[in-house]
């Protein structure tokens, strides 16, 4: 049977390495294109996650937050400073 620490950082890396394709695309890109609010909501509502586990002592749900704190942010710094105009 899995230990269920071993379940959360399942969990950990497949939840964060899901901003990677749209990360990428985006850095690839120089902009992004994905919704505004969505993206904002996300770093928000994650760093704020992040910061409540970190309290906790959380370390899994600290990590993962900390990590798709980063993604939407990288996202969102490209949807307001875009290298390049994205092309409608």
């Amino acid at each position: 049977m899995m230990n269920i620490e071993a379940l959360g950082y399942v969990g950990l890396v497949a939840f964060a390495l899901a901003w990677l394709p749209q990360s990428l695309e985006t850095f690839r890109a120089g902009f992004c294109g994905a919704n505004t609010a969505f993206l904002v909501l996300s770093a928000i509502g994650s760093a704020a996650l992040a910061s409540y586990a970190f309290v906790r002592r959380d370390w899994i749900f600290c990590w993962l937050n900390a990590m798709t704190t980063l993604g939407a942010l990288v996202n969102v710094w490209y949807r307001f400073f875009p290298r390049r105009q994205a092309v409608k």
